[in-house]
């Protein structure tokens, strides 16, 4: 049964009204980081966040920032996002802080309005991929313990980081399956 005009152009609409959601979400967060508005940092992220970093250790700006590490008012990182796409439930920001020569990728993961999730890479260049089965099945006489007949796994790239050139060095890349 096909779905109707209004079925798909209703879905459509819930679809870019729950990523309207997930990026106001995360770009609240980012204004209240920016203004040092704690209740609504712990208002925005889970008690349990998890997070995750690839970078150098002294660049876990972020960590300070949401720990409190950082109550010096000296301490200043520029989480002024210049690209925010939304994959679902995955919000992904970029931006660079040109005065210490650093690109960064936030990928959020919204649920319910809190952020639970935050995967944190610096001076990295990041491609976004979405995992899918080929639509090829295996054969019929398929056998778990060959090797021969592996059925492959595409991996879709979606996003790509733009910015991690500008730090004007060389820096390594990652992939992000979601």
């Amino acid at each position: 049964m096909e779905a109707s005009h209004q079925e798909l152009a209703d879905t459509k609409d819930t679809i870019l009204e729950e990523t309207n959601k997930n990026q106001g979400v995360v770009l609240a967060l980012y204004d209240a980081l920016n203004t040092r508005d704690v209740e609504a940092v712990h208002g925005i992220l889970a008690s349990d966040i998890e997070w995750w970093f690839h970078g150098p250790p002294t660049y876990q700006f972020m960590m300070r920032l949401l720990t409190g590490a950082s109550s010096d008012d000296t301490f200043h990182f520029e989480v002024d996002p210049l690209s925010l796409t939304t994959f679902g439930s995955t919000v992904i920001v970029e931006g660079c802080d040109h005065k210490r020569s650093i690109s960064w990728v936030h990928a959020w993961t919204v649920t319910d309005g809190i952020i639970t999730q935050v995967r944190e890479y610096f001076n990295t260049s990041l491609t976004v991929t979405r995992l899918g089965n080929s639509t090829q099945s295996p054969p019929s006489n398929y056998d778990s313990s060959s090797t021969d007949e592996i059925t492959p796994v595409h991996c879709i790239p979606v996003w790509e980081s733009r910015f991690s050139n500008r730090v004007g060095k060389s820096v390594p890349g990652l992939v992000l399956a979601i």
